[in-house]
């Protein structure tokens, strides 16, 4: 996603800060012991500007652009360094989860089959020193277990409670920042509270896994592979950082497009890298075929929590979503009927524009949807600006197209038949309803006071 305004010019935020940015950024690489020069010195040099991320002015604090700067490759081959010398105290367990919709991109981009690239990507992250590659997968099943569940409480209290709907998705960065930073607590209360998956697989890495393999959670380096660069922002949330261990759950985020800079840079070829299986978060199991869920270009929220709520609500079964395209292919809805009346209304809301144009009937109070999956990339997280942009910045529509294909083939599986979710409810969440579990898989968005010009930011 980019703002008009840095369309047009360099980010003013990025133009003042970039300096200091910069300079914070090898300050805190250069320290335990990493001035000794090697090969990984020579790859993380690469610099990654954020122009096509949300980080606009007003809405990145100069600590919070210090940070975003240092989840690059230097801070990645950082700790692949400390791992390769004597000090084992400083030693980390390098783990890298991977999203679904950053697979499509690498089996487009190389012309493999989703199954053979998630294999080699795998192969080649474990030739860099990275020990264990897990797919986020389980981690959108919580999420959206836990979104559907959300939504059939709200509804059941929607007399009661004013916010109750609609209820909007949480699970895209960019939205939640924009809703935080630029919009009223009007809107940030209709935001459903269920973790992203990136967040919650933060969780399972630092909490589950953690445990089964008797590590402390400071221990372990989490990485997340990703197909936008707010997902690097999203990790510096509070909520997600644990002060008992000094240990955020998602330590650094990389882009789709970084790792194949990571490659070339390399000058690996993907088709040269041996196949790797990639790994469970379950003792001795590997991972089967890449599977995805219901939705065409997104992690299948509206589609599962709609034919959920037709079910838990109104005792009907919905085999198949039909969508009804508005005033543009990004913004469609879908409705429920019974007996003549209509008694579910959901929409998906991609792109800044059908957002704005959303809240903007919201705050008139001539909304009618019950839920939105709201994604500020056109498109959806397929088009994340970190892997679907051509040289000159603009989107690769060719690889898109690829990549939407490829997405649209991989077989779907319902969050419900995942046996792991289910056990792990009882085993590590102590079940559905516990407090473990909703401090685990939840978390809270409220309106954050901005200075006047952030409001008359234009999207």
């Amino acid at each position: 996603m980019k703002c008009e305004n840095c369309s047009k010019k360099e980010c003013s935020k990025k133009q003042k800060n970039d300096d200091t940015q910069s300079a914070s950024v090898d300050a805190l690489s250069s320290n335990d012991g990493s001035e000794e020069k090697n090969e990984f010195d020579t790859l993380a040099n690469a610099k990654i500007l954020l122009s096509d991320c949300l980080a606009c002015d007003s809405c990145m604090t100069l600590e919070e652009g210090a940070r975003v700067f240092q989840q690059n490759q230097k801070e990645f081959f950082r700790v692949l360094n400390l791992n390769k010398k004597c000090d084992t105290s400083k030693h980390k367990v390098l783990a890298v989860s991977l999203c679904p919709q950053s697979l499509p991109y690498f089996a487009a981009k190389f012309n493999l089959s989703v199954n053979e690239a998630a294999k080699r990507l795998c192969g080649f992250l474990k030739s860099l020193g990275v020990h264990y590659v897990f797919d986020t997968t389980i981690a959108a099943d919580f999420s959206i277990l836990e979104s559907q569940r959300e939504f059939v409480q709200r509804y059941q209290r929607r007399n009661q409670e004013e916010h109750a709907l609609p209820m909007f998705a949480s699970a895209c960065p960019g939205w939640i920042r924009y809703a935080e930073r630029v919009l009223t607590n009007l809107v940030t209360s209709h935001i459903c509270t269920a973790k992203s998956p990136q967040q919650i697989m933060g969780s399972l890495v630092k909490g589950y896994f953690a445990r089964q393999q008797n590590l402390s959670p400071d221990k372990i380096f989490h990485v997340v592979v990703a197909p936008c660069y707010d997902k690097k922002l999203e990790a510096l949330r509070e909520d997600f950082y644990t002060a008992l261990y000094n240990s955020a759950e998602v330590d650094c985020v990389l882009t789709s497009g970084e790792i194949v800079q990571i490659m070339e840079q390399k000058n690996v070829s993907m088709k040269d890298v041996t196949e790797v299986a990639v790994d469970s978060l379950f003792d001795g199991l590997k991972e089967g075929d890449v599977v995805r869920h219901d939705g065409k270009r997104s992690d299948g929220y509206l589609e599962h929590i709609f034919k959920h709520a037709a079910k838990e609500l109104f005792g009907v079964d919905v085999k198949e979503i039909t969508y009804k395209a508005l005033k543009n292919k990004d913004f469609q809805e879908v409705t429920l009927e019974k007996d003549g009346e209509t008694v579910l209304r959901f929409a998906a809301a991609y792109g800044f524009r059908n957002i704005q144009n959303m809240v903007l009937k919201l705050k008139k109070g001539k909304f009618f949807y019950h839920f939105v999956e709201v994604l500020a990339c056109p498109g959806g997280c397929l088009n994340g600006k970190g892997q679907a942009q051509s040289e000159d910045g603009r989107a690769d529509r060719a690889l898109l197209a690829q990549m939407e294909e490829v997405y649209t083939a991989i077989p779907v599986r319902l969050p419900e038949a995942n046996l792991h979710v289910q056990r792990m409810y009882q085993d590590w969440l102590e079940g559905m309803d516990s407090k473990k579990a909703q401090d685990t898989l939840h978390t809270s968005y409220s309106a954050v006071s901005q200075s006047t010009s952030s409001l008359d930011i234009k999207w």
